[in-house]
């Protein structure tokens, strides 16, 4: 089921950046009604319980990685059963999430949303290793090489890709050669570096209930 990505930022409270440029330009809906869609009520005093606060930051990072929430839930579990074995659990879900082929295209800038990464990953675009990949949660792994397939660069979605790599800047467990249209992981990624916009303790409270 397809939803509002402008609908979900304003029912969130906060921009997560779902459609790509247009997100930065003042057509974005949170520039123009930065409020919950629907009729507005007036608000009750007090705080949110602490229910609600948990909710709200696993929605808020569920939608900004664009994860079903069964994906979502598997990822969390997996990583709380893994506490006591890492150092630091919320880094490891954020790591985890990050190393998916559809997140990496995006954050080479090869896609325009994580939206859009997973629709050309699952149309088979990209090569990992020169080996043809269309599952957009595959996990990479250090020294592997993202490309595109060579008969797919004249595809219209690419047409002003060099262009829009000249402005972009990748994470630094990645490296992007913007001639080749190449990128490559070379380490980790962190939650600081990511610095997601939710508070992970919470959304582990909010499982482990």
């Amino acid at each position: 089921m397809q939803y509002d990505n402008c609908k979900t930022c304003r029912r969130l409270g906060q921009k997560l950046f779902l459609k790509g440029e247009r997100c930065l330009s003042p057509k974005c809906a949170m520039v123009k009604r930065a409020y919950p869609p629907g009729p507005q009520k007036k608000r009750r005093g007090g705080n949110p319980s602490e229910y609600k606060k948990s909710l709200q930051e696993k929605q808020t990072l569920k939608k900004w990685y664009g994860l079903s929430e069964r994906q979502f839930k598997k990822y969390v579990k997996e990583t709380l059963s893994r506490m006591g074995k890492v150092e630091d659990v919320a880094n490891e879900l954020i790591r985890r999430i990050e190393k998916r082929l559809d997140n990496a295209v995006f954050r080479l800038g090869f896609a325009l949303s994580r939206s859009h990464a997973r629709q050309l990953v699952s149309h088979g675009i990209f090569l990992v290793n020169g080996k043809p990949v269309n599952i957009p949660s595959f996990e990479l792994k250090k020294g592997d090489i993202i490309t595109i397939k060579e008969s797919k660069k004249s595809k219209p979605v690419f047409k002003d890709l060099a262009v829009q790599l000249k402005r972009k800047e990748a994470p630094l467990w990645l490296s992007l050669d913007k001639d080749k249209f190449e990128g490559k992981t070379i380490g980790e990624p962190s939650l600081q570096e990511v610095n997601p916009p939710a508070e992970i303790s919470l959304i582990f409270e909010f499982y482990s209930r």
